[in-house]
C-alpha cells in the first residue's frame, strides 16, 4: 500500500472523484481511494462493500487497484463487474450492503475516469470526499485482512427495472446506449418489455466510436432522432456513459429536455402523492416549477449536483427529483437514486398509458430559452466572480427583481430569468436564460453580458 499518498489537487471534487488517466489519475490513486474510503466504511461500522465499473478502457485496472485498497482495510468486497452506475446503487440497496464504489468517467471524454461512492443508503460528497483525502495524506488508515468475490447481479437488476413497467399498449421505442455501460444490460431489459425495440450502439466501447454519450448535447442525439423518424417510433431514449442520466425525443424527433421530462413525470407521480414536494435544480425552467404547483405539488428549487439532490430528497421525503442535465430520481416505487434505464421504463409506461410524448409535453407553455452554456473561467476566478455578481444582483432585489443565490445566482424579472453559477466539477461558469418572448430573452442575455463584463469576464458565444 502507498503511504502518505498525495492526490492531484483537481481530483477530489464536490460530487465525486475524477481525473485524466495518466495525468491526474492512475492505479496508485485508485488504490489510495480504496484505502481512504474503506477506512470511512470500517469506522462507520461497515463490513461489506460493492464495486462496479463502466466501459472505459481504464476502468478494469482502476477497479483492481481500488479492490486492493478496500481489502487492505478489512472489508469484504463484492465485485459486480461491468455495468451502469445505477446497477451498483441497486446492488448496495438490494443486498443491504454498507457501501458501494463505482469506477466511472460518466459523460466525460474517453481519457477521463473517476469514482462515485455510497455510504449506507446515501451519496458520498463534499466534506466526506475531502476526508478521504485527509485520511490518505495522513496515513490514518484502517488495516485488516479483507476478501473479495465476484457476483453477477445483472439479472436481478434487469428484473427490478422491468417490474415497474405499467404500459397498456405496445410502443415502438428506439434506445441509444451510445456505446456506454447501459449497453451491457439493455438488450436483456428490452427483451422483457412488450412492443418493438430498436437498439443503437449497444456494444460497450470506451472509445465511443459513434458519438459521445452525453444526451444533453443535441449533436449526440442526431442518430436517435434519425432512427425515430426511420422506424416511425413512438419515443427515443438515450443514455450517458454510465447510465445515470436520460435523454429523450418524442415521436416527431423533437428533444424533450431534462426539466420537461421531470414535469411530465411529476404530473403522473403527483396523482399518487398529492401535495408532495418535487425537487429540481436551479437550471430548470420556471415552467417546471409552475406546472408542479398547478398539479398540486410543492416545487422546491435546490442546488445542482446529483449527490446534493439525492440528499435533499431523503431529507424532505420527496418522491421525485431531477436536474436539467437528465439526472432524475424516483423514490416513488423505487430507491430514490438516478437510474436512467429505470426512467426509460417509467417513460415508456407513461407514454403507453397517456398518449404521445409530444402531447404530454404540450401542456407546458412555450418559452424562449438558451441551452445550458458552459464557458471556461480559471478555477481560482470562477467562484469569486459569482460572489461579485450575487452582490450586485442583490442590490437590485425588490425592484421588480427576485434573486435566488442558493447555487450561484438566479435572477427573476418581468421578462423571465437568468442564471450564472460556477461548476463544481470543471473550471467553467454555467449560464442560462429563459423568457416569455424573443425580445425578453435578448434583454436577459444582455444582463448576463453586463454582469460578466463588470467582473472582467468575456461573455460566451451566443450571449
Amino acid at each position: 500500500m502507498t503511504a502518505n499518498h498525495r492526490f492531484h489537487p483537481t481530483v477530489l471534487r464536490e460530487y465525486d472523484i475524477r481525473g485524466v488517466i495518466g495525468k491526474t489519475l492512475g492505479p496508485d490513486d485508485a488504490r489510495a481511494i480504496g484505502q481512504g474510503f474503506g477506512t470511512l466504511v470500517v469506522r462507520a461500522g461497515g463490513t461489506r462493500v460493492a464495486i462496479g465499473y463502466d466501459g472505459r478502457l481504464s476502468s478494469p485496472e482502476l477497479e483492481q487497484a481500488c479492490v486492493e485498497g478496500l481489502m487492505s482495510t478489512g472489508l469484504e468486497v463484492i465485485r459486480i463487474g461491468l455495468g451502469p452506475t445505477p446497477m451498483l446503487y441497486f446492488t448496495v440497496r438490494h443486498l443491504e450492503l454498507d457501501a458501494g464504489v463505482m469506477i466511472t468517467g460518466s459523460h466525460n471524454p474517453p481519457d477521463y475516469n473517476g469514482f462515485k461512492m455510497m455510504l449506507g443508503k446515501g451519496p458520498v460528497y463534499g466534506e466526506q470526499i475531502q476526508e478521504i483525502g485527509r485520511l490518505v495524506h495522513g496515513n490514518d488508515l484502517a488495516t485488516g485482512a479483507g476478501s473479495s468475490r465476484q457476483l453477477d447481479v445483472s439479472e436481478d437488476y434487469i428484473n427490478r427495472l422491468a417490474a415497474d413497467y405499467d404500459g397498456t399498449r405496445d410502443l415502438t421505442i428506439v434506445w441509444d446506449a451510445g456505446n456506454g455501460a447501459v449497453g451491457h444490460v439493455l438488450r436483456r431489459l428490452t427483451d422483457k418489455l412488450p412492443g418493438k425495440h430498436i437498439l443503437l450502439f449497444e456494444e460497450v466501447d470506451g472509445n465511443f466510436p459513434n458519438h459521445h454519450p452525453d444526451p444533453t448535447v443535441p449533436e449526440n442525439l442526431e442518430d436517435l432522432i434519425h432512427a425515430v423518424h426511420t422506424h416511425k417510433a413512438d419515443i427515443g431514449i438515450g443514455f450517458d456513459g454510465d447510465g445515470d442520466r436520460i435523454g429523450a425525443v418524442d415521436e416527431h424527433g423533437d428533444i424533450i429536455w431534462g426539466d420537461q421530462l421531470l414535469a411530465i413525470y411529476a404530473a403522473d407521480v403527483l396523482k399518487s402523492h398529492p401535495g408532495a414536494t418535487i425537487i429540481a435544480d436551479v437550471k430548470s425552467s420556471q415552467t417546471l416549477y409552475d406546472d408542479i404547483a398547478r398539479n398540486g405539488g410543492k416545487p422546491l428549487m435546490w442546488k445542482t449536483g446529483h449527490s446534493l439532490l439525492k440528499a435533499k430528497m431523503a431529507e424532505t421525503g420527496s418522491p421525485l427529483a431531477g436536474e436539467m442535465s437528465g439526472h432524475i430520481f424516483f423514490a416513488d416505487k423505487y430507491y430514490g437514486f438516478d437510474d436512467a434505464p429505470y426512467c426509460g421504463v417509467r417513460l415508456a409506461g407513461l407514454v403507453s398509458r397517456e398518449g404521445s410524448l409530444a402531447k404530454l409535453k404540450s401542456v407546458l407553455p412555450p418559452v424562449f430559452n438558451t441551452p445550458e452554456v458552459r464557458f471556461q473561467v480559471d478555477e481560482e476566478r470562477k467562484f469569486k466572480a459569482v460572489e461579485e455578481i450575487v452582490a450586485r444582483a442583490k442590490a437590485l432585489a425588490g425592484k421588480g427583481v427576485e434573486v435566488n443565490d442558493i447555487d450561484g445566482v438566479r435572477v427573476k424579472t418581468e421578462d423571465g430569468w437568468w442564471l450564472l453559477r460556477a461548476s463544481n466539477t470543471q473550471d467553467v461558469l454555467v449560464a442560462r436564460a429563459e423568457a416569455f418572448s424573443e425580445a425578453g430573452l435578448e434583454r436577459l442575455k444582455g444582463s448576463i453580458r453586463d454582469q460578466l463584463s463588470q467582473s472582467g469576464i468575456e461573455a460566451p458565444e451566443g450571449f
